[in-house]
């Protein structure tokens, strides 16, 4: 699979997967309230959904290439033993 086309599957999968976990945790608070009277099977498929969704999500991040800790954040940057500056003497 060439880059572009990589990238765009990749970013796709992780919207997918976004919109899988937000749809299974609004499902999630939803069935909490007694008036839905959402049937098991709902709840349950909206538990799943959510698994399926982070799958989806790390499965686009792979693909697309952005699977790796940027340094430019700021817990990794402060952190961790290798981004730090001071040592290296």
């Amino acid at each position: 699979m060439k880059r572009k086309s990589a990238l765009f599957c990749g970013n796709g999968l992780m919207g997918l997967g976004m919109l899988m976990m937000i749809g299974g945790l609004a499902c999630s608070v939803l069935n909490q309230l007694p008036q839905l009277n959402f049937s098991t099977l709902i709840a349950h498929g909206a538990i799943m959904g959510i698994f399926i969704g982070a799958l989806l999500w790390v499965a686009g991040a792979r693909m697309g290439g952005h699977e790796h800790i940027s340094d430019r954040y700021w817990w990794h940057r402060r952190f961790d033993e290798r981004c730090r500056r001071t040592g290296h003497h």
